[in-house]
């Protein structure tokens, strides 16, 4: 077992990696203060992992909801399903709400963590991929609205994230090259060497190679363990990891959430994040193809979803995040292994970038 740390001082939490780790009775419990646990999971997850979680759990007074797999259900109506059973259960302020599952999972859990009487504790147990590496870490939770993605949530830290690498046993090919986009992300933003062992060993991560997998994993938390502490509420350079989210989620949201995975989706707009580098001088024609080829090395769309017109993208990423007084900040890279945030350009330059990413 790897173990990291997220160094925010007191709020600073272990974020532990390992196979079988569900098995660990010790690991989850010191990390739950009072006798209430409430384990929200979905309909895929729960029937794999929950009865593993409610084992570790036999001391204490445990209950659970079980939620509908996909990107789709991640809004508030569904969000409240959660409440219902807090509330019904009467789950007090010492209560531990666990997150047993993918991104969805964890931002929903979370964000019902953050905001049930004001906060209760929260620990993660991502199950997926994507998850392990990203979503889990950081304390990022939100919910979707039909206007743009993300947009109503929480910075809420959990008091720890167990990733247990066993679990990636389960996962279907695709969403596993999901996960995989968010792990060449830290590469693009920060990390060349990670970046140039990826283009090496995308075949093994891919065929599922155990010390791989650990690898990718163990790389991409300690990237985003540093972003974090150093930025935790997103004021600078935590931006950086939103590579190619901008585009992706108007891509999520353009299409109807859950048509495209969040991954497959951000994988696009990575490459259309390079396009545009490339457009403003940054990035060389070998990036680009460099940085495309490793996108579909690892099974995933390169190009933008024709169903979107340029018009349509653009209305989409004015509802985003980064929007500052108006003017939409994008992450850009000025190398590979060198991201930069921006609002230099154009919106001819933008529209343009946009049309060189449709297939040819």
């Amino acid at each position: 077992m790897i173990t990291l740390s997220v160094d925010l001082g007191e709020r600073s939490y272990p974020i532990y990696i390992g196979e079988n780790l569900l098995g660990n009775e010790d690991l989850l419990l010191q990390h739950i203060p009072g006798k209430n646990v409430l384990v929200v999971s979905n309909e895929t997850v729960a029937p794999l992992y929950l009865d593993k979680t409610l084992a570790m759990l036999a001391s204490k007074h445990t209950e659970t909801c079980i939620l509908p797999d996909g990107e789709q259900y991640k809004n508030l109506e569904t969000l409240n399903t959660i409440y219902d059973v807090l509330l019904g259960k009467k789950l007090d302020r010492n209560s531990t709400i666990i997150a047993l599952g993918g991104g969805v999972i964890g931002d929903m859990a979370g964000f019902a963590a953050a905001s049930y009487q004001r906060g209760v504790h929260l620990i993660q147990i991502p199950t997926t991929l994507l998850a392990q590496v990203d979503s889990s870490v950081g304390g990022k939770t939100a919910v979707n609205h039909p206007l743009g993605k993300n947009m109503i949530g929480a910075f809420y830290q959990p008091r720890a994230v167990i990733a247990d690498t066993s679990t990636l046993g389960t996962l279907p090919e695709r969403e596993l090259s999901a996960g995989i986009a968010e792990v060449i992300k830290y590469g693009l933003i920060r990390d060349l060497p990670f970046f140039n062992w990826l283009h090496q060993n995308m075949a093994k991560l891919l065929a599922r190679d155990v010390d791989a997998l650990a690898y990718a994993i163990e790389v991409s938390c300690r990237n985003k363990a540093e972003v974090v502490a150093a930025d935790e509420k997103e004021s600078g350079q935590r931006a950086l990891l939103n590579l190619g989210h901008s585009f992706g989620h108007a891509i999520e949201a353009g299409l109807g959430y859950g048509k495209w995975l969040h991954g497959e989706a951000v994988a696009t707009g990575m490459c259309m994040a390079a396009i545009m580098s490339q457009q403003l001088g940054w990035l060389g024609t070998e990036d680009v193809n460099r940085i495309t080829a490793m996108i579909e090395q690892a099974n995933l769309p390169a190009t933008a979803p024709t169903e979107l017109s340029v018009e349509r993208f653009v209305e989409l990423m004015s509802v985003d995040k980064k929007v500052m007084d108006g003017v939409l900040r994008l992450v850009l890279l000025k190398d590979i292994g060198h991201a930069v945030i921006t609002n230099d350009y154009t919106q001819d330059q933008l529209a343009e970038a946009i049309q060189s990413s449709y297939a040819a």
